[in-house]
C-alpha cells in the first residue's frame, strides 16, 4: 500500500469514525431525528377549565406551523404530540411522563394551570428535559429556580399581585387597597408580592383570602366595605370574580374595582355572570399583552389565528382571551433551538433558555431569564372595561417584588 493511498484509507477511517460518532450522539437524544425535532405539549382541552388552554395551544401550532413553512429549525421541522392535561395536577403528570417516556419528545412545552403545572416540577427536573410553560403562571415550579424549568409567560403570580397595586398607587392614587385572593399557595404567591409593593410604595392592605370554590362571598365584602379601601383588588378566578363583582353592587359599593389576568378568561361571559353592566361602571382588568385584545400591535396574531382556523373564528367567543398567549412560549422554544445550533441537545437548548432576552411583540413586557429567574414576563397593562368596550389605560405596572433565594 502506497504512502498516499495509506493517507487516503487513513482520512476516511477517521471520517466514518466521527460520522459514527456524531450519529451516535444524536440517537441519545430523544425525538430528535436529522429533520425533525418532537415536542410534547399538554394543556386543558376539554372541560370547565378549556378556556384557559385550547385556543392558548392553537396558537402555539399555528406559529410552529409558520416556522416548519419557513423552512423549519437548521433545517428540522418541528412536530408536535399533544394531550388533553384538564387542568388537574395528576392528569397532567400523567401527560408529562407519557410524553417523555412514551412519546420520546426532545423537550415540552405545556402547561395552562398553575396548580397542576407544579406537580410536574420533581418529574422534570429528575428527566432533565427541558420545559416552556405555556400559559401557566406555576411560581411553585419556577422559584426556587431550576436548570430545565422556565414559565409565566403570560405573566408570574408574583408579578400579578405587585403590579394590581403598582396601579392602583399611580393611576388610581389609592392609599388603601381592598385585597381579595385564594387561601391557598396561588393565592399567597400574588398576595406576598402585593404586600412587597404595597410596603415600598407605602399602601396599606385590607386582605381577605377565600376559597375558590367559595359561594357566597357577602361576609368578605362586608369586611371590605368597613375597611373604606380606596378601591378593590380581585386576584382569584373567573367564577369566585364574577360573583364578587356582582355582590359589590349590590352592597352598594362604587370604589374602583381591578380584576386580575387570572379571572378574564371570557369578558363576555364575566359580564353575564355579572347580570348588570352597571356593577362595571368603575371597572379595570389586568391584561399581559401588548396592547388590547385585537389591538395594532398585535393584529397579526389574530389575523393568523383567522387564516390558520376559519371555522373556529367564526364562532361565538372565539378566539378566546387567552389565545395570542401561546405565540410568546412557541417563539421562546424556537429561539432556543436556533441558539442551541444544528447539533443541539437537550442541555444545550436548557442553556440558551436559561440566559434568553427578547422582545415578542406580543406581550406586555419582553421575555427575559436570568440567573435567579425564570419567570419570563413580568410586565401588565390595564384596560377601563364597561361591559362593551376596553380601554388602554397608557403605560404599563410592574411589581415590586424579586426572589431573593
Amino acid at each position: 500500500m502506497t504512502s498516499k493511498t495509506t493517507q487516503v484509507w487513513l482520512g476516511a477511517a477517521v471520517l466514518a469514525a466521527s460520522l459514527v460518532h456524531a450519529s451516535s450522539a444524536s440517537a441519545q437524544e430523544p425525538g430528535l431525528t436529522d429533520k425533525t425535532i418532537k415536542i410534547g405539549m399538554f394543556s386543558p382541552l376539554s372541560g370547565a377549565n378549556m378556556a384557559y388552554g385550547f385556543d392558548v395551544v392553537n396558537a402555539a401550532k399555528m406559529y410552529y406551523d409558520k416556522v416548519n413553512k419557513e423552512g423549519g429549525v437548521h433545517g428540522r421541522t418541528i412536530e408536535l404530540v399533544v394531550e388533553d392535561d384538564r387542568c388537574n395536577a395528576n392528569d397532567l403528570v400523567s401527560a408529562v411522563k407519557k410524553l417523555v417516556e412514551q412519546d420520546q419528545v426532545f423537550m415540552l412545552n405545556g402547561g395552562s394551570c398553575s396548580a397542576a403545572a407544579v406537580a410536574a416540577k420533581d418529574y422534570v427536573v429528575r428527566s432533565k428535559i427541558p420545559w416552556v410553560m405555556l400559559n401557566a403562571s406555576a411560581d411553585g415550579a419556577l422559584y426556587p429556580p431550576t436548570d430545565y424549568i422556565f414559565g409565566a409567560y403570560s405573566i408570574s403570580q408574583y408579578a400579578v399581585g405587585g403590579s394590581v397595586v403598582d396601579f392602583g398607587k399611580q393611576h388610581l392614587k389609592a392609599k388603601k387597597i381592598g385585597y381579595i385572593n385564594h387561601d391557598d399557595a396561588y393565592g399567597a404567591w400574588n398576595l406576598e408580592a402585593a404586600q412587597a409593593t404595597a410596603k415600598e410604595l407605602g399602601v396599606d392592605l385590607a386582605v381577605e383570602s377565600i376559597n375558590p370554590n367559595i359561594t357566597d362571598v357577602t361576609a368578605p365584602l362586608i369586611k371590605l366595605r368597613a375597611a373604606n379601601p380606596d378601591m378593590i383588588a380581585i386576584t382569584t378566578y373567573a367564577k369566585p370574580a364574577a360573583l364578587i363583582i356582582k355582590k359589590a353592587h349590590e352592597l352598594g359599593i362604587t370604589k374602583p374595582i381591578v380584576l386580575a389576568v387570572t379571572g378574564t378568561a371570557n369578558v363576555s361571559q364575566l359580564v353575564d355572570n355579572v347580570g348588570s353592566k352597571d356593577a362595571l361602571k368603575n371597572f379595570y382588568v389586568q391584561d399581559v399583552l401588548a396592547d388590547v385584545p385585537g389591538g395594532s400591535k398585535i393584529k397579526w396574531v389574530y389575523d393568523m389565528y383567522k387564516e390558520n382556523y376559519p371555522d373556529l373564528a367564526s364562532k361565538p367567543d372565539h378566539p378566546q382571551a387567552y389565545m395570542p398567549y401561546g405565540i410568546a412560549p412557541a417563539m421562546s422554544v424556537v429561539k432556543a433551538l436556533k441558539d442551541a445550533g444544528p447539533n443541539p441537545t437537550r442541555e444545550k437548548v436548557a442553556e440558551a433558555l436559561r440566559t434568553q432576552k427578547f422582545d415578542s411583540g406580543v406581550m406586555a413586557g419582553p421575555i427575559e431569564f436570568g440567573p435567579n429567574d425564570r419567570a419570563a414576563q413580568e410586565s401588565t397593562i390595564y384596560l377601563k372595561f364597561d361591559g362593551n368596550q376596553q380601554t388602554l389605560v397608557p403605560g404599563s405596572f410592574q411589581s415590586r417584588w424579586k426572589y431573593k433565594g
